[in-house]
């Protein structure tokens, strides 16, 4: 199963019949089992992130994870990468970087080129290293909640991403930000401690802001323009 063999009714019948009672677990378990070692999981570290890790252990053990490493991150981000690596300690991690340090985009660029032209930041620094990576394999899985913004309330748990020619797999389409919470105290897992700063949603540490009570989950993420995805998802 591919996303150019995988017809438009097939993938109807999966979201709407297949996989639309089952639980996150379930949907992994069916996923790993369908696509076995094509299928690699996007983790951001954030909540949801902490969720899927702890998920993706009990089913796949060995399962391939990568994170976008863009030179930008809070340093809460990169101390918490080194928690996660020893609590999910068979899961195999893989930082990503980009071609140019952000010292070398300095000089290519110019100086704060997220604040000037963030599209193109995110495009060299997320997109290409990604777009890269993941032409090696035929699915992958990402943490993205209908409840989290507008622009992601009509997610499926299996879609045609056509940015990377990939299937994409949301297993946390139904879950709420209380779900996630819920779950990450319950098994005592790690997670960004910005989290607990108004920080629900973490990015690069210059075009995140803290959100208010009351706004949406992700009005932090480059705040003040009409930016309001990376690039990486449709």
């Amino acid at each position: 199963m591919t996303v150019s063999t995988l017809s438009d009714e097939e993938l109807k019948h999966l979201n709407n019949e297949a996989l639309v009672n089952k639980k996150a677990a379930d949907v992994l378990a069916w996923s790993y089992e369908t696509f076995g070692d094509q299928l690699v999981y996007s983790c951001s570290l954030g909540a949801e992130g902490m969720v899927l890790l702890d998920l993706i252990e009990d089913v796949n053990p060995g399962a391939n994870v990568i994170f976008l490493d863009t030179g930008l991150h809070f340093k809460e981000t990169y101390t918490l990468l080194d928690d996660v690596r020893k609590a999910f300690p068979t899961l195999n991690i893989k930082a990503l970087t980009p071609e140019h340090t952000v010292e070398e985009q300095k000089e290519k660029y110019g100086d704060r080129l997220w604040e000037r032209n963030p599209d193109q930041c995110c495009q060299m620094r997320k997109f290409e290293p990604l777009q890269q990576e993941l032409s090696h394999y035929t699915a992958w899985i990402s943490g993205l909640r209908r409840e989290q913004s507008p622009t992601r309330r009509d997610t499926p748990f299996i879609g045609k991403d056509h940015r990377f020619s990939l299937l994409k797999i949301c297993p946390l389409i139904h879950w709420t930000h209380e779900d996630v919470w819920a779950y990450i105290r319950d098994r005592d897992l790690p997670y960004n401690p910005l989290h607990d700063q108004n920080y629900p949603s973490i990015g690069c540490a210059p075009c995140t802001a803290q959100v208010l009570d009351g706004a949406d989950e992700r009005s932090g993420r480059w705040s003040g323009m009409e930016k309001t995805e990376c690039g990486l998802h449709w």
